[in-house]
């Protein structure tokens, strides 16, 4: 008898494992990937990212990030042939309507158009994400002070400017401008000392493209969109803000798409890929060197120090 059911279930082992075999085989989709997308809308190109992989065997879904706000599950991306669609609901944007996407693969790009939650129509175009080089082991350059306590040297600001220097602190006590630094890098460990007040939001872009968000959030669950967060995609292991009006210290590096970040004292976010550009990121151009952005056009913040160590050798 025990014989008997060994000799029927080997056959149906084989044949449940080369049926699992060809699932995973699966073909690919062309779409399937990470997009910067730049979409040309009233008279701005408005960096964005696109995310499409498949669920189960011939179903696409995906993520999405606008030019401002967080990234966004996309239940379902259809396909008629050569061309795809999607659409989205409204998160930040004004009116009540879906955002709607269509497009095709034009060579080695995605090329459609876009209704907006208010009706109008925009063009976009995407490529593909780039890889970035992650370096084992690096040297290190010595470390310098981006902001000098005393002025606004070395930085710009996007519009017009609220931020100053008061005794020795980089402030800005009301919501505008954001400041961004002339210089542009692209592997670096950066160390920011920084204090706001309650309610207050604020955050950190590295190259320019990738929010780690400031955020008055003490107490509450950690997420992508609070406090130590890559707003909207990563999510640090714990919530380790202290109270506002408490001085707190951030320690990143960015290492290719690699980041590590420890929060006053504990690591929150390590050895992680960021997957792409956060909502409002200056420009998609990932492998490209970038500024250091503070974010000024939400709540008041301070800073007593800002470092950075460029990696030797790029």
């Amino acid at each position: 008898m025990k014989s008997s059911a060994k000799v029927y279930f080997l056959p149906v082992l084989l044949a449940f494992l080369m049926m699992g075999g060809s699932t995973v085989a699966q073909q690919v989709d062309p779409l399937e990937g990470r997009w910067n997308l730049t979409i040309s809308k009233d008279g701005e190109e408005l960096p964005s990212w696109l995310e499409i992989n498949h669920s189960g065997n011939s179903t696409l879904v995906g993520r999405f990030t606008y030019a401002f706000g967080s990234a966004r599950p996309v239940a379902e991306i259809k396909k008629f042939d050569e061309v795809f669609y999607f659409a989205i609901p409204p998160q930040w944007e004004e009116g009540a309507a879906y955002m709607e996407f269509q497009g095709k693969k034009v060579g080695e790009e995605l090329k459609g158009t876009m209704n907006y939650t208010d009706g109008t129509t925009a063009e976009w175009k995407a490529v593909k994400a780039p890889k970035l080089t992650y370096t084992a082991n690096p040297k290190w350059r010595k470390t310098k002070k981006i902001f000098n306590g005393k002025n606004l040297d070395g930085w710009k600001a996007d519009r017009e400017n609220q931020w100053q220097v008061v005794d020795g602190i980089l402030t800005s006590s009301k919501s505008g401008a954001n400041l961004i630094t002339e210089e542009k890098f692209t592997d670096f460990k950066l160390h920011a000392e920084f204090r706001y007040p309650e309610d207050s939001n604020s955050g950190i872009y590295l190259r320019g493209r990738y929010e780690i968000q400031i955020a008055d959030n003490i107490g509450l669950e950690p997420s992508s969109i609070y406090f130590g967060g890559i707003y909207g995609l990563l999510t640090p292991n714990e919530n380790a803000a202290k109270k506002a009006g408490e001085w707190q210290t951030y320690d990143i590096t960015l290492n290719g798409r690699r980041v590590t970040i420890t929060a006053n004292g504990k690591t929150i976010i390590s050895e992680q890929n960021i997957p792409g550009m956060t909502g409002g990121a200056l420009d998609n151009d990932e492998a490209a060197p970038g500024p250091i952005m503070i974010q000024g056009d939400h709540g008041p913040v301070e800073f007593r120090v800002l470092e950075i160590t460029p990696i030797s050798g790029k």
